[in-house]
């Protein structure tokens, strides 16, 4: 008998094409830093932010965290702004703007993504974030949110929500790996943004997958083999289409995407 993992149906309306006309509102100093630091942004990231306006956002990554970034605006009088800022500030090596729609451009060597838009541009962009971004890539919004694709995280400063999401990894499907005692493991699960429900099976045979969880790239499996028995848990990270363990210990294994 199957204990499977469900989650709660969300329905969402097919959004309308979005003509862009969103009112430049700067985003305050304190603002910016509370963003990029639930981002965790480090030397390594490459910030896009989504309608830059005067560039703030962008020259912050570069100066205080030493990352490249490069902002996308539609009004080419707040570009010329953001260039004379990124130059006043000395990171102009560091940083782009670029005079585009933001609903067409590239962004997807981006591992953080920043926006302060509106909600009916979240939700039409939130397809191509999806779908474009790498696993794990970060997306933080200031004060709109993305519909049913809850944050994973929620941060309230001066009475306005931060929100953050990371990327999930596309990991719906069936997955078989081999236990250190020879036992075979096999999941089935579907998915809807980071959200996971399943079954599992153990040797074939219906086992309780009592939980499972991802934040972007992570994964954690809770399997026990019969009701009253402590379950086990399987920490992983998707990578090149497995699921490689994330910690040694009895039950660290691969498991393949066998469907």
């Amino acid at each position: 008998m199957f204990k499977d993992l469900s989650f709660d149906d969300y329905y969402a309306e097919e959004p309308p094409h979005t003509l862009i006309d969103v009112p430049f509102v700067p985003t305050d100093e304190k603002s910016v830093d509370v963003m990029l630091n639930l981002a965790g942004l480090g030397p390594k990231d490459v910030l896009y932010d989504l309608g830059s306006g005067d560039g703030r956002i962008v020259v912050a990554a570069a100066m205080e965290w030493g990352a490249r970034g490069v902002g996308i605006e539609m009004d080419p009088l707040r570009i010329e702004e953001a260039v004379e800022y990124a130059n006043w500030s000395k990171v102009s090596h560091m940083v782009d703007f670029v005079e585009a729609d933001l609903l067409k451009v590239d962004f997807s060597e981006a591992t953080v993504v920043t926006m302060y838009l509106l909600h009916s541009v979240n939700i039409e962009l939130r397809p191509r974030l999806l779908n474009e971004l790498k696993p794990g890539t970060r997306v933080i919004s200031h004060a709109f949110d993305m519909g049913d694709w809850r944050a994973d995280e929620r941060v309230q400063f001066s009475s306005v929500n931060i929100y953050k999401w990371i990327i999930p990894a596309k990991i719906a499907g069936t997955w078989e790996w081999k236990r250190n005692d020879g036992k075979i493991c096999r999941v089935e699960l579907q998915q809807k943004y980071q959200r996971l429900s399943g079954r599992a099976w153990l040797d074939g045979n219906p086992v309780y997958l009592t939980s499972a969880k991802m934040r972007g790239v992570e994964v954690d499996l809770r399997i026990s083999d019969c009701e009253d028995s402590a379950p086990i848990t399987y920490p992983m990270r998707y990578h090149e289409n497995e699921l490689v363990a994330r910690a040694a210990g009895a039950q660290a294994t691969t498991a393949k995407r066998i469907k």
